[in-house]
């Protein structure tokens, strides 16, 4: 971020503006790029987050000037990318309020995360009749994982309703905890519908039994404060590509009560104290959990990409990317009857699934690609709430702080075209 655009938008006792937005897209060279002769309008930001000048900048110059393995040298490569590596492991643990820098592992995103939990918590000590319990709009990287785990060991996995609004059944919740509730997996924003689960109370009626409970902050990392201590979470993940850095790279938070008991998740090196024939000694989290040569240029434009959100400050991009929600849902209702929001619930982050009766997303996003505006459709690997909302599958906006009510006019206008060109 240019030192004068960090001063324009880094006063973090004023809201964030359209006008702020305007400014920081000046540091998204993507953003720029025109798409059928037509200026790009990316909404595409709940699959990944384009990337700030600032960290693709690091990255080149870590691989131009910095490049060497970390933990591994004496020489002055080697010891400037473990500080590097380091540092970022701080700035992570800053940006969640974890405890300390050694709860924080480097993984390959979110899905590895919830894996490494399944193999190295769950999967050992999980027995049969235990259970899962998940909710009904969980992204597949928090189903799947479980469902293994549960056929493996003669386990049940056990899934919260939601209402019509897509807003988990909080009374159901309850029912479903029990003595034989071995984890709780949900997470804090539904990819598929933007809902805002109420975490805190959920986690607290869990913790009330002494059931641990892992959060898929995939969605939430990037848009509003995370404080982990607050929450007691027992677990939390997210990925670095969602807020801003680059792919291949993700955080997974564990009490540290959970990280010393837990064996390996993989093996090889510098996971280890000592290694002999007859027998290995394992090193202490969070360095157990991260076997051989880590992504080092990943994990440090990952350290750049937090420092470009805190500059300008998550409770500030959270309440203006809830302004963008407002204003589209409101455009949407006004200006496009033929279009179906799926997913209202009251607390939703900056994501708005629809639906246009007769048109198959995938023909919507390709018309509107045509227009210059990318958008997601599918079923957002989240299968099972398509099926409870009886779509195949829905197109998808989804917002950042770069984005503008431009943008939303330039989304609603295509949407007309879509329309015209389905009633002819």
């Amino acid at each position: 971020m240019s030192q004068n655009i960090l001063k324009d938008v880094s006063t973090h006792q004023l809201p964030f503006s359209e006008a702020d937005a305007y400014r920081v897209r000046q540091d998204f060279p993507v953003l720029a790029e025109q798409v059928y002769g037509k200026p790009l309008v990316y909404l595409d930001n709940a699959a990944t987050t384009q990337k700030p000048q600032a960290v693709i900048d690091r990255i080149q110059n870590y691989y131009a000037h910095e490049n060497g393995t970390v933990r591994r040298g004496v020489y002055r490569l080697s010891e400037q990318s473990t500080i590097a590596f380091d540092q970022t492991r701080d700035k992570v643990a800053k940006l969640l309020n974890a405890a300390r820098s050694s709860e924080i592992i480097f993984t390959r995103g979110t899905t590895e995360a919830i894996n490494l939990v399944a193999a190295s918590f769950v999967r050992p000590r999980i027995q049969p009749g235990q259970e899962i319990l998940i909710s009904s709009i969980e992204h597949h990287a928090n189903i799947v994982p479980w469902q293994q785990v549960c056929l493996e060991k003669g386990a049940v996995l056990k899934v919260i309703p939601c209402n019509d609004l897509g807003e988990l059944d909080q009374d159901a919740y309850e029912a479903l905890l029990s003595d034989r509730t071995f984890i709780v997996c949900v997470n804090q924003v539904s990819n598929a519908l933007g809902t805002v689960n109420p975490v805190a109370e959920m986690i607290a009626k869990a913790h009330s039994k002494n059931i641990p409970v892992l959060i898929d902050g995939a969605q939430s990392a990037p848009h509003m404060s995370v404080n982990v201590q607050a929450l007691d979470c027992d677990f939390y993940a997210f990925s670095a590509h969602k807020i801003y850095g680059p792919t291949g790279v993700g955080v997974l938070y564990g009490k540290m009560s959970h990280l010393q008991a837990m064996p390996p998740y993989q093996c090889g090196g510098d996971m280890i104290t000592s290694v002999t024939f007859e027998k290995t000694t394992f090193a202490p989290p969070p360095a157990r959990f991260e076997a051989g040569t880590p992504a080092i240029a990943q994990v440090i434009g990952l350290g750049t990409a937090i420092d470009y959100v805190q500059a300008i400050g998550l409770d500030r991009i959270g309440a203006y990317e809830h302004e963008l929600l407002t204003y589209a849902t409101e455009q949407f209702q006004a200006e496009l009857p033929e279009v179906q929001i799926i997913g209202q619930a009251k607390e939703k982050a900056g994501i708005l699934s629809f639906k246009v009766t007769g048109v198959h997303p995938h023909d919507i996003g390709s018309i509107l690609d045509r227009e210059g505006v990318a958008v997601r459709a599918g079923h957002h690997c989240a299968q099972p709430v398509m099926e409870r909302f009886g779509v195949p599958a829905t197109t998808r906006a989804s917002f950042a702080f770069y984005n503008t009510n431009d943008d939303i006019n330039a989304l609603v206008k295509a949407l007309k075209v879509v329309i015209k060109l389905f009633a002819d």
